[in-house]
């Protein structure tokens, strides 16, 4: 009926429906809604939310929208009934790949760097339960395990113990699989000494975020009200990691719902700085893997969510791009911008789990037939390296300014620092960089939107039945008022904002045909732009801030606000074109092994 009456360009009928929503939940929050007691839409409504659209409307234009509403209203009601599960994708599947992209498709044996001494490896860790072997990376772990000088049992028994040691202080912990994993070790050891080798997976100990579904153990989100929820089958990604012989000890924390680090047990921390959050959604993977309890992980980000931890914790993680790794089995939040990826401590361990991980599993329609090719050695003086010269600029203060930014300018410029001399280090190691910039006019923070919405939907009974109010979360920027806020954006503004998505794409698949690598801080337009056109990142740690950086303006124990200072890990991160994941690890890996950042790790005792 908005439609015939001229208005379906506008956000009026989202606004419509959002507010005769808002208004009967409010009255029946808890209790869920009763559908022969929705408020009635008046003309009174249809002037707020023409307001609300920024549109004009004419009395008659007003008469036949309230008259057509109810119809609409009722259609709303029978799908909304039938109360689909989290786990079922929407008709239409997201394809980031511009027109005329040609992915590679034939996948090549795998080519690992040059095998470590595992005799060395051994005894320079006397005790398999000291801390030279907790912080080893997969790699030599793996050597270690097929060469049979460390058992997978005792590496498992290992990780388990300093889960449970470490986890009163940094609340990574949900749910230890430890029966799991105690059989998967012992298989791994039988397998191995019979000559029944894997590959470098096999035997090493992993711990899963806790929105991938595990049978017989609870999923819970990290979400209140979440606690005891289970599925009857096992993720894809799990399924992959157990035919590799992974061994899978825990299930990790994850903000609730995947927003930020505070789950509905406490706020997972960070081990530079206890007193920190570890940042999120991938709360307790990469808390866990700086703190040497486990040998890798597997994180999920839509916007940040491996980026953003890692680079507080000092770890190193992959987010592919999108489309390359199933998420079958695994919490929806954004079904356009959900991505699966391991972090790890070094980048070549990422791209061993990637090996594993990716490809279609004839459920995730999204996943494409591209092929992830690891060589350890490849020539990477070869590629074409650009970086963002605007971003690595030491910040401006501006004149007349409050003592808060003239603090928060202090933090930026002792920061840049770190920036500069990844790029001083860059051009000493041969690189010949390009300055490039991001794709400009394409509105990456106005495009975001798409993601609250699909978020909303994803979790749609939860707002309507008033049970967002068990969320931990509670503010402004927490889900249960992004959900509520997310049904005032209309479907038309949703398909607007993907069409400018397209736009975007193209945009940065311009950038790509230029350069095939980029080198960014870990912040700024990069995170949203590339997180909305699917490209790949690889986050790297970039140092440890010194005893002469500025404090935290707040130093709270466990306040949000408490980031960054003495002793804390910076970042550095690698973009790449769609599907040339591979390739933008073997660049990073030459940059951590010419740093030795990664070599770097927590002291917690």
């Amino acid at each position: 009926m908005c439609s015939v009456a001229g208005l379906g360009q506008g956000l009026l009928p989202g606004v419509l429906w959002g507010m005769a929503a808002q208004v009967s939940t409010t009255e029946t929050a808890g209790a869920g809604v009763d559908h022969d007691h929705l408020a009635a839409i008046t003309p009174e409504m249809i002037d707020a939310a023409a307001a609300i659209a920024a549109v004009k409307l004419t009395a008659e234009q007003k008469t036949m929208v309230l008259e057509g509403l109810k119809q609409q209203r009722e259609s709303v009601l029978v799908i909304r009934s039938m109360k689909i599960p989290n786990q079922v994708a929407p008709a239409f599947v997201f394809d980031p790949v511009p027109a005329g992209m040609k992915l590679e498709t034939e996948r090549r044996p795998m080519r690992m760097s040059k095998a470590p001494d595992a005799k060395k490896l051994a005894a320079s860790a006397s005790v398999v339960g000291g801390e030279g072997l907790a912080f080893a990376s997969v790699r030599e772990l793996a050597e270690l395990v097929k060469t049979r000088k460390v058992a997978s049992v005792e590496l498992t028994k290992m990780y388990l113990a300093r889960l449970k040691r470490y986890d009163p202080r940094l609340h990574f912990l949900i749910t230890l699989t430890e029966e799991r994993a105690l059989k998967q070790a012992a298989d791994a050891d039988r397998e191995i000494a019979a000559g029944r080798y894997r590959g470098p997976l096999h035997g090493i100990p992993w711990g899963a975020k806790d929105l991938l579904a595990v049978k017989g153990y609870p999923t819970t989100w990290g979400a209140a009200g979440f606690e005891q929820q289970s599925f009857d089958y096992d993720a894809t990604v799990v399924e992959r990691l157990d035919a590799a012989g992974a061994v899978l000890v825990a299930k990790l924390t994850m903000g609730a719902l995947a927003q930020g680090d505070l789950w509905f047990g406490a706020r997972t921390r960070n081990p530079w700085n206890p007193k920190q959050g570890s940042s999120g959604s991938s709360a307790g993977s990469a808390s866990a893997v700086s703190a040497g309890c486990v040998g890798f992980a597997i994180g999920t980000e839509t916007l940040g969510s491996i980026s953003s931890p890692s680079t507080r914790c000092g770890v190193t993680g992959l987010r592919p791009t999108f489309g390359l790794v199933p998420r079958t089995g695994a919490m929806a939040l954004s079904w356009t911008m959900d991505k699966i990826g391991p972090i790890c401590r070094v980048v070549e361990d990422c791209a061993l789990v990637m090996s594993v991980i990716y490809g279609p599993d004839g459920h995730d329609r999204s996943v494409k037939d591209a092929a992830f090719n690891w060589d350890a050695d490849l020539d990477w003086k070869k590629l074409r390296v650009g970086y963002l010269k605007d971003e690595f600029d030491m910040p401006v203060l501006e004149a007349g300014a409050s003592e808060e930014k003239k603090r928060d300018f202090a933090r930026d410029t002792y920061d840049a620092k770190y920036g500069q001399a990844a790029l001083d280090a860059l051009r000493k190691m041969g690189v010949k960089l390009i300055e490039v910039k991001m794709p400009k006019g394409y509105h990456f923070g106005d495009i975001t939107p798409v993601l609250a919405a699909e978020a909303a939907a994803a979790f749609d009974e939860l707002t309507l039945s008033g049970r967002d109010a068990l969320l931990t979360g509670q503010e402004s920027f927490d889900w249960p008022n992004t959900f509520r806020k997310a049904r005032f954006y209309s479907a038309v503004d949703y398909i607007q904002a993907q069409r400018a998505r397209m736009l975007a794409i193209d945009g940065m698949a311009k950038l790509f045909r230029e350069v095939d690598v980029v080198v960014t801080p870990s912040n700024g337009a990069q995170l949203s732009g590339t997180n909305l056109t699917g490209n790949p990142a690889v986050i790297v740690p970039n140092g440890v801030r010194g005893t002469d950086a500025p404090a935290p303006d707040h130093d709270g124990d466990g306040d949000r606000k408490n980031t960054g200072g003495p002793g804390t890990p910076v970042s550095l991160t690698f973009l790449g074109a769609l599907y040339s994941d591979a390739r933008l690890a073997a660049f990073a890996r030459a940059y951590q092994e010419s740093t030795g950042f990664h070599r770097l790790h927590p002291k917690l005792d």
